[in-house]
């Protein structure tokens, strides 16, 4: 029978068997800085090994959600320098990144690999160059770790899972499965932490990237395991505003997205410094900005349109930039030298709300406040696509382990089902009564043909949902609607199909173009699209839930107040493997074997 710790579900009874709640401290802490940011949660599991004598970097897996993925990690890595990293004279102690002091192997084309220090595989990972332990940095204003902390890390063997959460003015780090009395660490701040993320490629007994948002900006890159930080966009240097999410390259050793209230995002290398920066806004006609429709930006073109391409700002040390003819005011060779950041995209008028990668990291889905769901190729740095809610601005976003679809939560009460290679809203899901603040694919039970997936909203609704395409009741209407939306469809997408490159597309309006290019699409009627029903619906306490993580033992849920519950599954279930592909190559594979 269900109570307040329990649900049941078609595969059976869920229960809470851990929780997570803020220490008297931490408490006081809240009720000193009101809570104004949700609680977001990161998840890691790493692999420590039995024989302490030798290095080894372990297994890395995230367990939940739209992080969820394995990492083996290669045996036999040095183990890295903590000493040995340049600090720029000019910097404050307390500012930047270390020096990369080694060069990246080639590898094969991905995303930002124009970069240097992209994807490349390195000898030696710099870490973080300062000690929170001993830092006189006001931006940080207590340390607080477990007792014996290091000696506790020491003595573990086989896989553990930790947690990171953010609560008012606190980031805390603990462990899952182990009903720890005291977290493993909390950190206080004199900013709000608004989003982070942990790097799975560097991950290992020995390491854990993390990487934290402020609500001023700020950035903060943070190894838990030896205590030690380093900080960019000091002060907003190069963005002022808020953080929205925070999200680490996949397979990327050190480059990371960061989007912000005022419509951006920022693309950093952890290796670099803090460059002078300052973005232009579209309607110049600088010779490094780009909206990304592949042409320079000229007066001929007009306003920038938001909803058909987005508006990039390249440094001087950019790729395509570097080797150019030299803007007045750029000194011609020291400025050159590749700092931060590694390329600026103005995405929207309004507030970034967050964003994912697609399994292969080649493509991105961002939601903003102006209610459009936009899928980007991270590799070209265009537009594809651009959807439109059925009601208000989106909330959520998840994107499935296989690639084929995208997952949206919104203001409109609705989970809303993409695919973004047959460019359609495959099924809208009813159920919640209030915003939707979260969603999240349960990787476990996804195999291809049914995906099970999870959604909370302001309605304290934990609700479970199954989905399977070949299982929708079509409506009557669909054949129709699908003829008008692939009228409508972008060139980019047409061109995908037939494997042909979309980074030398015409730009918008230009001559021997039949028709102005679009990639906005509207959002169907409510008649158009099936309808899905929700599997279990959990009403959860009385705080308002703000994340959902599924991990293989079963799913976390997080309140604004920073309560953690692990609910663990009824019974061990294997994972089902996907293959995991970009939504467009399948597109591409579909169209041209037919």
């Amino acid at each position: 029978m269900e109570n307040e710790s329990t649900f049941v579900a078609p595969e059976g009874v869920y229960s809470v068997t851990e929780e997570h709640k803020p220490t008297p401290l931490a408490q006081h802490t809240i009720a000193a800085a009101p809570i104004l940011y949700s609680t977001k949660i990161s998840t890691v599991s790493v692999r420590f090994s039995g024989n302490k004598s030798t290095t080894s970097p372990g297994l890395s897996q995230l367990l939940g959600g739209n992080r969820e993925k394995e990492v083996k990690k290669e045996k036999g890595v040095a183990r890295e320098r903590e000493d040995g990293l340049s600090v720029s004279s000019s910097d404050d102690p307390d500012d930047g990144s270390p020096d990369a002091s080694s060069t990246p192997a080639p590898t094969a084309p991905t995303p930002f690999a124009h970069s240097p220090g992209g994807l490349g595989k390195r000898k030696t990972v710099p870490r973080p160059k300062h000690n929170l332990r001993t830092t006189s940095s006001t931006f940080i204003t207590r340390l607080q770790n477990a007792d014996n902390l290091s000696k506790v890390l020491q003595s573990k063997q086989g896989e553990a899972t930790f947690l990171f959460y953010n609560s008012a003015k606190t980031f805390v780090w603990t462990e899952a499965g182990t009903k720890p009395k005291e977290p493993l660490a909390r950190i206080y701040f004199s900013a709000y932490p608004t989003c982070h993320d942990v790097n799975l490629t560097t991950v290992s007994s020995e390491r854990i990237d993390v990487i934290i948002g402020f609500n001023t900006g700020d950035i903060l890159w943070f190894d838990p395991i030896s205590s030690r930080y380093g900080r960019f966009n000091k002060q907003g240097r190069i963005c002022n505003s808020p953080c929205t999410a925070i999200r680490w390259v996949p397979d990327s050793p050190n480059l990371f997205l960061v989007s912000h209230d005022d419509g951006t995002i920022v693309v950093y290398d952890k290796e670099r410094e803090d460059g002078a920066f300052i973005p232009h806004e579209p309607g110049g006609s600088p010779p490094n900005v780009f909206p990304l429709d592949g042409t320079s930006s000229t007066s001929s073109q007009g306003e920038w349109n938001p909803l058909d391409s987005i508006y990039v700002t390249m440094p001087p040390w950019h790729p395509v930039t570097a080797g150019g003819p030299v803007p007045p005011g750029v000194k011609p060779e020291k400025e050159k030298t590749a700092k931060n950041p590694v390329s600026h995209w103005r995405v929207s008028r309004r507030s970034i709300v967050d964003f994912v990668f697609a399994p292969d990291a080649k493509f991105l889905a961002a939601i903003s406040e102006d209610g459009c769901l936009r899928v980007i190729d991270t590799v070209a740095e265009q537009l594809v696509d651009c959807y439109a809610s059925y009601f208000g601005a989106f909330t959520s976003v998840a994107w499935s382990p296989d690639g084929r679809y995208i997952l949206t939560g919104g203001q409109d009460d609705l989970v809303t089902i993409f695919s973004p290679w047959e460019q359609r809203v495959v099924a809208r899901c009813q159920g919640h009564s209030s915003f939707v603040c979260g969603v999240a694919f349960d990787d476990v039970r996804c195999d291809g043909r049914t995906y099970r997936f999870g959604s909370i909203g302001e309605d304290n609704k934990l609700i479970l949902w199954d989905f399977s395409s070949g299982a929708l009741h079509r409506p009557k209407l669909h054949a129709a609607h699908h003829q008008r939306m692939s009228m409508t469809s972008s060139i980019s997408l047409a061109l995908r199909r037939r494997g042909e490159s979309t980074i030398y597309l015409p730009p918008t309006g230009a001559s021997g173009a039949e028709s102005p290019l679009t990639r906005y699409h509207p959002a169907p009627s409510r008649n158009e699209v099936a309808i899905v029903q929700p599997v279990v619906v959990k009403l959860i306490g009385n705080d308002m839930l703000t994340d959902i993580v599924f991990l293989s033992r079963g799913l976390l849920t997080a309140s604004k107040q920073g309560h953690i519950k692990f609910w663990v599954r009824p019974l061990a279930v294997q994972r089902r493997h996907l293959r995991t592909q970009s939504a467009y190559r399948r597109a591409s594979q579909t169209d041209t074997s037919s």
